[in-house]
């Protein structure tokens, strides 16, 4: 699952966990390296571990530090949240069967979104904000998104989109 921040994968994901599925966060391995490192989980700080981690261990470590993880998932069916690059969803598909699902909202509703939500590693200025939307499609968010087999809109409400993720999870027919 991917999107931009803000898009609303967490909420997907949750309608996910109500489905039973487990769900495995790609962020947390950032979050988990920028504490290793002893450093505050800002928006600035986050990133620049990020961009480092990939420069020095290549453009899908994130996903290859969640492998396993993922491989000691109880079900065949989970949720990987936060894919930003197609060497991501490679590493991914090399291993697993994967359905690339894209979550979009307009930059307005996303920035509002993260002021709300209030999470650390959250811009709180529109620059901020606009910094960190760069950084994400420089490591090729943006491809990822254009190649998902399924694109939900969120631009209504948390039920709206957990709704769409539950009918969209169901004509996969997958469990």
């Amino acid at each position: 699952m991917s999107g931009m921040p803000g898009a609303g994968k967490g909420v997907a994901a949750n309608a996910g966990r109500q489905l039973g599925l487990e769900v495995f966060v790609l962020g947390d391995i950032v979050r988990e390296e920028t504490e290793r490192r002893g450093l505050p989980p800002t928006p600035q700080n986050m990133g620049i571990v990020m961009l480092d981690i990939r420069a020095k261990e290549g453009p899908d470590v994130v996903v290859r530090r969640l492998l396993p993880k993922i491989e000691q998932a109880k079900s065949n069916v989970v949720i990987v949240e936060g894919i930003r690059s197609f060497h991501e969803l490679n590493q991914l598909a090399a291993k697993f069967e994967v359905i690339p699902l894209a979550i979009h909202a307009s930059p307005k509703s996303r920035f509002q979104r993260l002021l709300s939500r209030n999470r650390s590693d959250d811009p709180k200025t529109w620059e901020a904000f606009q910094e960190r939307d760069f950084r994400e499609l420089e490591v090729g968010l943006g491809h990822v998104l254009a190649l998902a087999d399924i694109v939900l809109i969120n631009e209504g409400s948390i039920s709206q989109l957990q709704s769409a993720f539950i009918a969209a999870f169901e004509k996969l027919n997958l469990q």
